[in-house]
């Protein structure tokens, strides 16, 4: 699974760079683990953690990569129903350890092993949260890719997976830990443009073609049965492994939560709002003619009781975005406002004024150390599961008024879908037999 905003390779040496020293830093420090033990034990950040990686085509084998770069973990087992991608993840495992990784093609053969403190789940949206709630059973640590769910029962699951089995359980969006960021929102929520109210997102780029696929046999590198998972059957088609199920409703969840989660987040965040009371959407999938069902232009408002509101903004086909910038986000309050693009912010007063800027790098590096700490430490994370649901609901609830061609009314204590039957019964999906995640 990839992420494209991620940083470029300037910004990715320098944060590595920075991220050396903070583990030094940590390094000096002696920290209480549970790890996947039951009771906790003592333990220092000299004692690596074992993790256990079920996804390394892409998004995984970079996770692997910069979790061996902190020095406090490593690579157990890496799984893939893709045998190339397993062998190509284990090699580039061994130019940073020297400990052998085991290669398993079923997730559920990480979770037997009492020896691995964590999951890391970059597999498929479908998959989500299902390895989360079975990683939590297990007794392991989760970290997970965005979105933490594929429907929003499964990210209620998914917390009271946790919650139940008191693990930690971080969701990828990195930004959460991105310190320029985390600075931008301590500013705006200490009153330095006034009252936030509203936070506009948006996510530009130029896509090219999905095609029209084939139903044909899958290939002899990859089980196809186990890639589909906890979904119901399909037939394989040729044009969706490896990036184009993000764009069928089957197994992914469209650019809102592909992307926008990240923005979304940050807005939500930012504006201290938790469930909405009206979402709004509108688009439709307008460039090309092909396989994708998912919309390559939409617009979704959410509207918030506390007089709030957050925009998203998605254009799937045109890499011109606000403010030179195909990802971002624009934080807009009763005395000035923030802008938030890449790992950096600019604050401006009401009559449009830079007063202030502060550029940073972004990356994984604190992220990871945020997990590894959060274990350690038996804390919360930055990116809780809790906090990971809400910013991941928007996203479903979007998708969802998309579809029913709505306006759909929530309920602010929980985000639950008011007063429409169909859009409701979509709030979790059918499983394949015996699949149906539980607690």
């Amino acid at each position: 699974m990839r992420d494209d905003i991620d940083a470029p390779a300037s910004q990715r040496n320098q944060d590595r760079r920075l991220f050396l020293q903070a583990v030094a830093a940590l390094a000096g420090t002696a920290c209480t683990s549970r790890l996947s033990q039951a009771d906790a034990t003592t333990a220092s950040p000299s004692e690596k953690l074992a993790l256990g990686i079920m996804g390394v085509n892409g998004r995984g084998s970079a996770i692997a990569k910069g979790m061996l770069a902190t020095g406090q973990t490593e690579i157990a087992y890496v799984c893939d129903v893709d045998s190339r991608a397993a062998d190509r993840a284990v090699k580039r495992i061994a130019e940073s350890q020297d400990k052998p990784v085991k290669i398993v093609t079923d997730f559920r053969r990480i979770l037997d092993d009492g020896s691995v403190d964590a999951l890391v789940c970059a597999a498929p949206n479908h998959w989500h949260a299902p390895a989360t709630i079975a990683g939590c059973k297990a007794g392991k640590h989760v970290y997970v890719e965005k979105p933490c769910s594929h429907t929003p029962w499964e990210g209620e699951m998914a917390i009271q997976a946790a919650r139940k089995h008191q693990r930690v359980v971080q969701m990828g969006t990195q930004r959460r830990s991105w310190p320029a960021i985390r600075k931008a929102i301590e500013k705006t929520h200490s009153g330095e443009i006034g009252n936030a109210l509203y936070a506009r997102c948006w996510y530009n780029n130029r896509r090219s073609s999905i095609g029209v696929g084939q139903q044909v046999s899958p290939p002899a590198w990859l089980n196809w049965e186990l890639w589909q998972g906890p979904c119901t059957r399909r037939p394989y088609k040729s044009n969706l492994v490896h990036y184009n199920w993000h764009w069928h409703w089957h197994w992914g969840n469209g650019e809102l939560g592909n992307n926008g989660v990240h923005g979304i987040d940050v807005a939500r965040w930012a504006l201290g709002v938790t469930y909405p009371i009206r979402v709004t959407a509108g688009g439709g999938k307008y460039r090309h003619e092909d396989d994708q069902e998912t919309p390559d232009t939409l617009n979704v408002t959410f509207d918030f009781p506390e007089n709030k509101t957050i925009t998203w903004e998605g254009l799937s086909w045109s890499p011109l975005g606000p403010h030179d910038s195909r990802f971002g986000l624009s934080i807009h309050g009763s005395e000035g406002s923030m802008v938030i693009t890449g790992a950096n912010f600019i604050r401006y007063d009401n009559n449009s004024k830079e007063v202030e800027r502060e550029e940073s790098v972004g990356g994984d590096s604190d992220h990871f150390l945020d997990f590894i700490d959060a274990v350690r430490s038996s804390r919360r994370p930055h990116a809780d599961i809790e906090a990971a649901h809400q910013s991941t609901l928007l996203c479903h609830l979007g998708n969802l008024a998309y579809r029913n061609a709505r306006v759909l009314e929530t309920d602010p204590s929980n985000g639950h879908i008011l007063n429409n039957e169909t859009a409701s019964a979509m709030w979790s999906k059918d499983y394949a037999d015996g699949r149906e995640p539980t607690i």
